[in-house]
């Protein structure tokens, strides 16, 4: 781990920016569903200007550039000087995109990503008259300068009335205020955007223009400001600034009909030497945040931190009582250190409980109740520990928004994203190795689910298709779908390409659910001609083989005009689970309880054969099919009596239910899982494996590949190991 603190700061940075940038996406999604309302736009902005000062910091002057443009377009936008509309929400949106990769080229000090200035010129032209000119520059002389700022909106002698605020506002920026890529004039328009204003500039005597001082700050300004505003309103413009320049804001009582002064003594000394500033709390630089703790009535920003969710805009403010919620960062191998450790307290646990009960002193009362404690805070922290490494799948949908937004432009489709479930938390190591594989299933339900314009159109569907992303817990599982209302899968034309490839034998015959896997074979394609998104074969039979890795499955399910959905079942973790330990034929074995629904005597009556090898167990008034664990695994030839066996009723995520029948149900038990799929491979049936009280090597099965057993190789739902 790296000990250089600017190392540290620049990596904090980042991490800084992709909250930003989650706050900013989950914004523009606001404002291009619904047109949101100024706060909204206000998110969008401190988003855009948080990001340029934390990179200004740190001379990312490509990624300051770009922010500073698009930062100047969404100011236009704030003050109400730009209409938004669909067209321009648009543009904001790939902005936003290409304001990620310039992050993302910052952080690998990689080239800055092509097309930025097309998008830009196009931002810039919604301004109209009031786009920069790209020759314009600064000029600051003294002559320039002079005791008065001229700014848009500012009249030189107002007419005042005397019945509205009039707030006294002293600002001297400090070295660091420039240094974070912020600038005077900006703050100083923002101030005339909330009221009648007058600015006089205050230029020292001495005023030296050279080099040398060149990076020394020499201006001051005091502002009055008359309006119906507050001070929190004031405050709110120095949102970013407050930690990097001298600032003291009072409000004028004058007499009726008297004008204050500008060039009174009082406004002179205030700038001779810093104000003092009554209404502000200390700061301090943590970790490259600026971290500001301001008091309940001065709202601050701090610069770098996340601003506000949109989706809690107009929420009341938190009271007193309720501090905000902490965090700290930690670096990803200390948690997975830390999961291994308590994988190994499990283990531990489960071990002293054997000992305890081969020494026969289970029935010792403080010895069983010691160890019921010990078990019970063994399963909290394991919980915590998982809690830890648990994060929402948003982020992950937030980028595939982008995919579809690409797929849609490159195909000539009008698609849209709906997202549901974004909060439902999962394994970190789920989220990064999922995002490949649902990026294929986003493409593949752009480029050949979703119809184009005209086709949709002449079905009687809007021209913009939708593809909706939602994930939930079910069963002990993550359940993840990929659904779009496109025209379905042409089923005739799948058999057809798979018979023409010798996939399939022409006289074969397949279900509806037996074609649509045939889609997961490699090497199938539906595309007509090879296009940027399909057509070489290659795309959803990686798809299963990463789920797969996984301990996950897909499924598929289809309806003509309706649409298509790709289901996929993951585990919530990869390191824990709680599960059933049985013996079938003299092997120890788990069955994950999440998959679990009842367990029950098996007596011969209960047992009906369809034809020559198929048997379905009667339970409850229904049938589910009955399969025998030891001749499924391999460990016996013949099926087990059945007035001897115990039958294990499990349910699947489609709702699909089968039988197993077991010899012995030993206990339940919390195990800890290592994955076969590195040195073995893929193992039908097997999930994984894990080390039991006595240190025996037991299987951890999974019901549902069991459960299919009659299906064709490359066709089935496989999920193996973890």
């Amino acid at each position: 781990m790296s000990t250089d603190p600017m190392a540290e700061i620049r990596a904090s940075f980042f991490i800084e920016c992709e909250e930003l940038m989650e706050s900013l996406q989950d914004a523009l999604v606001i404002l291009d569903e619904d047109g949101g309302d100024s706060e909204t736009i206000n998110v969008v902005f401190r988003a855009v200007h948080s990001i340029k000062g934390g990179a200004g910091a740190f001379g990312f002057d490509d990624l300051v550039a770009f922010a500073h443009r698009f930062e100047t377009v969404l100011d236009q936008l704030r003050a109400g000087k730009l209409e938004l509309t669909s067209d321009a929400t648009k543009l904001f949106i790939q902005g936003a995109d290409l304001l990620h990769d310039h992050i993302r080229a910052a952080q690998s000090d990689s080239a800055p990503p092509a097309g930025a200035e097309d998008v830009l010129k196009a931002l810039e032209a919604l301004m109209g008259d009031a786009a920069p000119d790209e020759d314009e520059a600064v000029d600051f002389t003294p002559a320039t300068l002079g005791f008065s700022l001229d700014l848009p909106g500012l009249d030189d002698e107002p007419q005042l009335p005397v019945e509205l605020p009039v707030w006294r506002i002293e600002f001297r920026p400090r070295a660091e205020l420039y240094a974070s890529g912020n600038e005077a004039v900006l703050i100083l328009r923002a101030l005339a955007a909330l009221g009648e204003t007058r600015v006089d500039c205050h230029v020292p005597d001495d005023l030296a223009l050279s080099a040398d001082t060149a990076e020394q700050p020499q201006l001051g300004w005091t502002v009055r400001l008359e309006g119906e505003m507050t001070e929190a309103d004031i405050r709110e413009v120095f949102d970013f600034v407050t930690d990097v320049c001298d600032l003291a804001i009072t409000q004028d009582q004058p007499a009726a009909g008297e004008p204050v002064p500008f060039d009174h003594p009082v406004a002179e000394a205030a700038m001779t030497e810093p104000p003092a500033l009554e209404n502000a709390s200390p700061l301090r630089l943590d970790s490259g945040s600026i971290v500001a703790a301001a008091n309940e009535d001065v709202p601050a920003v701090a610069a770098g931190a996340a601003p506000p969710d949109p989706a809690t805009r107009n929420r009341a403010a938190r009271p007193e009582s309720e501090p905000a919620a902490a965090t700290v960062r930690v670096d990803l191998e200390r948690v997975d250190r830390l999961v291994n450790l308590v994988g190994e307290l499990v283990i531990n646990q489960a071990m002293l409980a054997q000992s305890v009960t081969e020494a026969g002193i289970g029935e010792n009362p403080s010895v069983m109740n010691g160890l019921e404690e010990f078990m019970m805070l063994t399963r909290d922290i394991q919980d915590g520990v998982m809690m830890i490494r648990a994060q929402p799948v948003k982020p992950l949908f937030q980028r595939m928004a982008r995919i579809i937004r690409e797929a849609s432009a490159a195909v000539g489709k009008e698609v849209r994203l709906r997202t549901e479930g974004e909060a439902t938390e999962v394994d970190k190591t789920v989220i990064e190795r999922l995002a490949d594989p649902l990026t294929h299933m986003i493409r593949n339900s752009v480029d050949h689910g979703i119809e184009t314009p005209d086709v949709r159109q002449a079905a009687g569907k809007a021209a913009e298709g939708v593809i909706t992303l939602s994930a939930s817990h079910r069963a002990g599982r993550v359940l993840i779908e990929v659904a779009d209302d496109g025209a379905g899968i042409n089923r005739p034309r799948v058999r057809e390409i798979a018979v023409s490839k010798g996939l399939i034998p022409a006289d074969a015959q397949l279900t509806d659910a037996e074609i649509d896997n045939l889609l997961f074979l490699p090497g199938f394609s539906t595309a007509r001609q090879i296009s940027a998104l399909s057509g070489r074969g290659v795309g959803m039979d990686v798809v299963k083989s990463a789920i797969t890795a996984l301990g996950g499955r897909v499924t598929i399910s289809s309806a003509a005009c309706v649409g298509t959905k790709f289901s996929i079942s993951l585990p919530l973790t990869l390191a824990v689970l709680d599960g059933m330990v049985v013996r079938v034929a003299d092997e120890t074995l788990v069955v994950p309880l999440s998959s679990i629904v009842e367990t029950a005597t098996l007596s011969p009556g209960d047992v009906r054969r369809i034809g020559r090898s198929t048997e379905v167990l009667h339970i409850r008034g229904d049938f589910v099919p009955l399969f025998d664990l030891g001749v499924q695994l391999g460990f016996r030839r013949a099926p087990a009596s059945a007035d001897e066996s115990i039958v294990i009723l499990t349910t699947q995520e489609d709702g699909s239910r089968a039988a197993l029948i077991v010899d012995q149900i030993m206990e339940q038990r919390q195990v800890v899982i290592k994955g076969l799929n590195r040195n073995y491979g893929p193992i039908p049936g097997v999930a994984a494996a894990t080390i039991l009280g006595d240190g025996q090597v037991a299987l951890i099965l999974d019901p549902s590949d069991l459960t299919h057993p009659t299906a064709p190789e490359g066709e089935d739902e496989i999920a193996l190991a973890g």
